[in-house]
């Protein structure tokens, strides 16, 4: 059976301890699942499944909470996956399998995340006479000299590809003037619900090269630096959409729908986490025999410039045709969310493209993971 992504919807993207600081996982994600029902003309009790991603809520099933809050009846069931960054795109490549086997003719699958209702993480103490330690994330490999810090990692990367640093601030003034010119249209009236009064991405911003140039280093070796400004900051939100079968969207035809054609997970070197998408989304093209010219949008994770740069030279894609409306840069990073917003942004990329055109999202993850996900406007 095919699946069909269809009234994918997300939340605004609001830098941690701003106006979302307030709202819980559920909080954050209720609104946005109901808006997904709503669109797609759903009754909660058709709904097959719940499947959220989430990296750092600290356990509880905030899937299970959300559905709950945004009205779904007590007979759906919910589950809460973490692969990290790249959770909310897994979470929309299982639903797609979940319709594709005919276990379920719809499911309501994305993302959330609230940096700023993190709970603190305390280490149990191993001996008696101990102390509790806090830390602030938990390992991502057994092995600590292949388990770095991110921006280390991404700061490895760029020596690795000779990828200097005013390249990477001329990426992220390019994002945010790309998310700009987009904010001005009004043309994501359709895709964001507000929350708390909030309309838009609140990040987005003039940033200049002077600026990029003066933000603080956040790693340096050699003559390679990583910035501030080329890193995606702490981020709230949330971001969900239906997967549907062809039955369903045969009944349905006036909804906007995208052919989910298939996805890939990879994983690569830890060391260079950056890279897993590129793994991952070359599986996923030759899967189809697709060549990346014949792409019409990507959307790529900028979690840091010079990951989002090597992902885009190692994939062989258009950079006109990445992050048209800016990324992650111009946004925020909602870790668990991230990929969720990615299809969703990818969906509504599509529906200015003529029917058959197709395009790729993809998303890194620390230890050395990548997920892509190909769909076709139908």
């Amino acid at each position: 059976m095919t699946a069909y992504l269809v009234a994918p919807r997300r939340s605004p993207v609001v830098p941690r301890g701003g106006a979302l600081a307030a709202l819980e996982v559920d909080a954050l994600a209720g609104p946005v699942m109901w808006a997904c029902l709503a669109a797609g003309g759903i009754e909660g009790g058709d709904v097959g499944e719940v499947i959220a991603g989430n990296a750092l809520y600290g356990g509880g099933n905030p899937a299970r909470r959300a559905a709950l809050l945004a009205g779904l009846p007590e007979s759906v069931p919910a589950i809460s996956i973490d692969r990290q960054c790249c959770s909310g795109l897994d979470a929309i490549a299982h639903a797609a399998r979940l319709v594709e086997a005919g276990a379920a003719e719809c499911v309501l699958a994305g993302g959330v995340e609230s940096y700023s209702r993190t709970p603190i993480r305390m280490r149990r103490p191993a001996n008696e006479g101990e102390e509790p330690a806090t830390y602030d994330r938990p390992p991502f490999t057994p092995w600590p000299e292949r388990d770095p810090d991110m921006a280390e990692a991404a700061l490895a990367l760029a020596v690795r590809l000779g990828i200097a640093e005013e390249t990477q601030i001329a990426f992220a003034v390019a994002s945010h003037a790309s998310a700009r010119r987009v904010q001005a249209l009004k043309s994501r009236e359709g895709e964001i619900v507000p929350l708390e009064e909030v309309v838009a991405d609140l990040f987005t911003r003039d940033l200049s090269t002077e600026t990029g140039r003066r933000s603080r280093v956040l790693a340096r070796t050699g003559e390679a630096c990583l910035r501030a400004a080329t890193a995606a900051v702490s981020a709230d939100a949330a971001a969900f959409a239906l997967v549907v079968s062809a039955n369903w969207l045969q009944a349905n035809p006036h909804v906007a729908a995208c052919r989910i054609v298939d996805s890939a997970a990879a994983g690569s070197d830890p060391c260079l986490p950056g890279l897993a998408p590129v793994v991952a989304g070359k599986r996923l093209l030759a899967r189809h025999d697709l060549d990346a010219g014949s792409l019409a949008v990507a959307e790529v994770m900028e979690a840091y410039a010079v990951q989002a740069i090597a992902c885009i030279e190692g994939l062989g894609l258009d950079p006109a045709r990445v992050n048209r409306g800016g990324g992650a840069l111009a946004r925020g990073h909602p870790i668990g969310a991230s990929g969720a917003i990615l299809a969703v942004r990818l969906f509504h990329e599509l529906q200015g493209e003529p029917a058959g055109s197709r395009g790729l999202a993809a998303i890194a993850s620390a230890g050395g993971l990548g997920t892509a996900l190909l769909l076709e406007r139908a």
